[in-house]
This record gives structure tokens, C-alpha cells and sequence, in this order.
């Protein structure tokens, strides 16, 4: 056979090779991730919760793209669940702060409290327990308030982690701070979304509770987000950690001067422009202060509520009615 034959017969032969293996390869392709630099690494994956399905969807969201995120850095141990993102603070064994964008729907409850207090694994440094409150003389106080999460009940449970725990005045956590809970979702009621941060202010001297030394802060904050429209508005409070029967209005600030309080950088997604001009004044006038109840919807929880079986400091048995398994409230438990 001539040497020019068998050249072409050797071309053909690789060409319908080298084509079988391109349409193979396109059949069976892998895709081969490539190692992530650091600021890839740094992007956060949200998870949007579906109570009919067991299936978690991930959504990846890198840093500020989300309205309701203060400023952080990469060595800040934020940490995101389903309904909400926090910021946690090792020190002091509690969250620097609880952030999250809290809708219409979502204030319709659905589900009722579980009064179940969790250790939050997701927590690499491992958050506080239930011993260090246990005869602390401080409420469990949420910061993420359990009413703004019953609308799931993947949620609800969420939002008795102990990394949204703080320890609060019994006075202050069942008076003035749960007024401004109730305040916030007749907000929602009424504007459809708002965009919501809140924590203890980790500063000065402060007193601590239990074996992980959780500190017991004098000061909370909360500031609020309306985006609607063409006149966006804010407001924040800082109330001291005491029960008070002030009216909420007069706790009202500007965020700056909460920013200057807590020294945390609030909303800062948005423009600079708008910032400035939402952040410096407050306008107390601009915002409805009666507190419209929400109606209930069905709910999926049918267990029936017994009394609680703890007993109080005087010997009696608690008043409180619980649907948690082990029959005691959320102080008895």
C-alpha cells in the first residue's frame, strides 16, 4: 500500500474516532469544580425552608446582597438559618445581632410557640445551654421574637436556639421588649415588609450567668426598615434591659444614633444617598403606633395544652399552660 494511502486511511480513521469520543464525552460530561479563592469562599448559602417537601433549597447569596445584613467581616462568625441571620459573639456567648426581612404572611400565625430551647450546632464555637439560665433569674429572652416565626414550623423551632437567646429582665422581656414585638408586626400589618435587626448592646460593664459566663447586657436595640416606595423611613430604639412603663415612642432614635450606641453599620445595601437621608433624623409622626392584632390561620400543631407540672418559688404548682412533651413550661423545662 502507498505511503499517501495509508496518511489519508490513518486521518479518516482518527477523525471518526476523535468524533465518537466528542459525542461520548458530551453524553457523560463532568463538571469539575475548581478550588474557590477566598472571596468565593466567603460567599454564605441561604436555605429557604418548604414544610410539604423535605427537600432544602440553597440559595447563594454573597455578603450585603441581602437588605436587612449590618456590615460584617470575613472573621465575623455569622451564621444563617432559615427565617433569619445572626452575627455571634463568643465573648459573651449571644448574638451581636439578629437580622431579617419579616413580610405580611409571615406574621399570621400558623404555628404555636414550641418552647423547645436548642443548642445551636451551626454555632462552630458552640452557643450557650440551658444550664446557664437555669436559676439565673433571667428570662430566655428571644431576640428574633418566636411571633414573628410562626408561620413555619421549621422556623418556629429554629428561633428557640440559645444563639437567639439573651438574658433578659423577667419585667423587661414579658413588658416593654414584648410591646415593641407586638409594635414591629402591626408595622408588617400595615406595610407589607419590613426589614428588621435587633441584639443586645455588648458594651460596658455587664454582669454574666452560667458556666460559659453569658453576659447579661444592660441595653437592647431593635431598628426598622421601610423600603416602600419613594419615601423609605426607619427607626430605632434602645431600651434598657428593665421593665418600664414608658410608651414606646419615647425609646425611639435615629439608627445613627443607634449605629453610634452599638457600633454596628446598619443597612448598608443600601445607596449612600439613601442612608444618610433615612439614618440621621427619625420622624416619630410618620409611623402608626396603635398595635393591631394579627389573625390566626390554621395551624398544623394539634396537641393539647396541659398545665405546666414545675413549681414556683412559693411551693405552687405553675399556672402555665405548655404543649412541650415534657409537660413544663419554658422556665420549668
Amino acid at each position: 500500500m502507498k505511503k499517501s494511502n495509508l496518511f489519508f486511511i490513518s486521518i479518516l480513521l482518527f477523525a471518526v474516532v476523535f468524533s465518537i469520543w466528542i459525542k461520548s464525552a458530551s453524553r457523560t460530561k463532568k463538571i469539575i469544580q475548581p478550588t474557590p479563592t477566598e472571596s468565593e469562599s466567603n460567599i454564605q448559602k441561604t436555605a429557604i425552608p418548604n414544610d410539604s417537601d423535605t427537600s432544602v433549597y440553597f440559595q447563594e447569596t454573597e455578603n450585603y446582597t441581602l437588605l436587612e445584613l449590618p456590615a460584617f467581616s470575613k472573621n465575623d462568625a455569622v451564621v444563617y438559618h432559615f427565617a433569619y441571620t445572626l452575627c455571634y459573639n463568643e465573648k459573651h456567648e449571644q448574638a451581636s445581632w439578629v437580622a431579617y426581612q419579616l413580610t405580611s404572611d409571615e406574621i399570621i400565625k400558623r404555628y404555636d410557640r414550641t418552647n423547645r430551647f436548642i443548642v445551636d450546632r451551626a454555632v462552630k464555637t458552640n452557643s450557650a445551654d440551658n444550664s446557664d439560665y437555669k436559676k439565673s433569674g433571667y428570662d430566655r429572652g428571644h431576640l428574633a421574637p418566636a411571633g414573628d416565626m410562626s408561620w413555619s414550623a421549621r422556623v418556629m423551632e429554629e428561633s428557640f436556639y440559645y444563639s437567639n437567646m439573651s438574658p433578659q429582665d423577667p419585667s423587661f422581656n414579658r413588658g416593654i421588649w414584648k410591646k415593641l414585638e407586638e409594635q414591629v408586626r402591626s408595622w408588617v400589618g400595615e406595610m407589607g415588609t419590613v426589614y428588621v435587626v435587633t441584639g443586645p448592646v455588648l458594651k460596658g460593664q455587664m454582669t454574666t450567668i452560667g458556666h460559659n459566663k453569658v453576659a447579661v447586657p444592660n441595653f437592647y436595640y431593635k431598628v426598622i426598615l421601610d423600603i416602600r416606595g419613594n419615601n423609605p423611613k426607619a427607626i430605632g430604639f434602645i431600651i434598657r434591659n428593665e421593665g418600664s412603663q414608658s410608651s414606646l415612642s419615647s425609646f425611639a432614635v435615629s439608627i445613627d444614633s443607634v449605629e453610634n450606641f452599638t457600633g454596628i453599620d446598619f443597612f448598608p445595601a443600601l445607596s449612600d444617598k439613601t442612608e444618610q437621608e433615612i439614618e440621621r433624623t427619625v420622624c416619630i409622626s410618620c409611623w402608626n403606633w396603635s398595635i393591631q392584632k394579627q389573625t390566626r390561620k390554621s395551624s398544623s400543631n394539634n396537641s393539647t395544652a396541659v398545665q405546666c407540672s414545675g413549681i414556683t418559688k412559693k411551693g405552687l404548682r405553675c399556672k402555665r399552660m405548655t404543649k412541650d412533651p415534657s409537660g413544663r413550661c419554658y422556665q420549668h423545662d
